[in-house]
């Protein structure tokens, strides 16, 4: 019982709010390779037998990879009971989305080979992308609708109440920022290719390689400077106590211009946090060339936590900002469990997350 006594609330509210940013990218690292080398598999494999080797590079660890998310997501109905409830409300159709294709995955794999005829096989490797390529841009979507602020509100009974619709969220920033996710993933799963792979398919993985890396490098920087230059972001100018209790309605939030590069002015060493992405896509095509992919599978890694710091550093505290009731927004102050329920998980944390990643 001495972990859960052992820090204050507002300590907790931090170390959970790092936690779960630490649980999403190791998600886009281990089950982010699955995908990338899924959306891959119809352009680097020409034949059925480089098929079967493009599907074996992940064949044996992509199930464990799935524990990432499905940890990631029960952290976030634990820790932030408002943000699951708001989120997985509001993005319904959006969630089922990424469900039904990732449902291809399972049973692409498992059924693939099961029956000797190529036009069965080949519909399984489009399955296979499907199930690949459409939670990647999802993923990405999600993300930029965040940042551009989800259509929702709260009653005075706290009842959450989403406006929007699932063809609202295809716009054009949550597409760009899709494209970001599609292209870096891809581009991690490239990297791992190359390592479990030699010959045509190491070497079309490459070209794609340097495809993805101009997709990923020119997409995170234009969607950087539109960012700055036409989204608002928004400020909490009430009061908030960072050891408040869950009530999202006691402050007063405002939505600004440039509002989401106000961190990097407090703190500029948050700035290393997009080099951090664009030095890792470089060293990693630099080690790729070199023929060192190990070492350019973990470079990779870096330009993934890169990317998704950059992006809760320029959200913070902010988890799910509310377009049409900035009030309603969810911070990391206000929409946290309550102090005994994060000592609780925090030290059920410490126990079982490293049997969690030994599996």
């Amino acid at each position: 019982m001495d972990i859960i006594n052992l820090f204050d609330y507002a300590t907790l509210k931090w170390i959970w709010w790092l936690f779960i940013g630490a649980l999403l990218i190791g998600f886009a690292i281990m089950d982010g390779h699955d995908m990338g080398i899924g959306t891959l598999l119809p352009f680097v494999a020409k034949t059925d037998e480089e098929r079967r080797i493009v599907i074996n590079s992940v064949g044996v660890h992509w199930e464990g990879n799935q524990t990432w998310l499905i940890t990631g997501a029960g952290a976030i109905f634990a820790a932030w009971p408002m943000v699951y409830a708001t989120a997985f409300s509001g993005f319904y159709w959006a969630m089922l989305a990424v469900l039904w294709a990732m449902f291809f995955r399972p049973v692409g794999f498992k059924y693939r080979s099961m029956i000797q005829n190529e036009t069965w096989r080949k519909t399984w490797d489009w399955c296979l992308f499907i199930g690949s390529f459409v939670p990647a841009l999802l993923f990405g979507v999600a993300l930029g609708n965040v940042i551009q602020g989800v259509p929702f509100h709260f009653d005075d009974t706290m009842r959450s109440f989403y406006t929007g619709s699932f063809w609202a969220l295809l716009n054009p920033f949550a597409l760009l920022c899709g494209a970001v996710s599609v292209a870096m993933l891809v581009f991690h799963g490239g990297v791992y290719l190359m390592h479990r792979t030699e010959g045509d398919i190491q070497r079309r993985a490459g070209r794609w390689l340097n495809a993805c890396l101009a997709v990923a490098a020119l997409a995170f920087t234009v969607a950087g400077l539109w960012l700055a230059r036409s989204i608002d972001g928004y400020v909490i100018t009430s009061a908030v106590a960072a050891n408040a209790l869950p009530d999202p309605l006691a402050k007063e939030v405002s939505r600004e211009a440039g509002a989401w590069l106000a961190n990097y002015q407090r703190w500029p060493w948050l700035c290393g946090l997009p080099l951090l992405a664009y030095l890792g896509w470089l060293v990693t095509a630099g080690l790729a060339r070199a023929g060192r992919t190990f070492a350019g599978f973990w470079t990779s890694a870096l330009a993934l936590g890169g990317v998704i710091a950059t992006a809760g550093a320029s959200m913070f505290p902010f988890i799910m900002p509310s377009s049409t009731h900035p009030a309603s927004s969810l911070t990391v102050w206000d929409s946290a469990s309550s102090q005994l329920t994060l000592g609780l998980m925090l030290a059920a944390t410490v126990i079982f997350m490293p049997l969690i990643i030994v599996y």
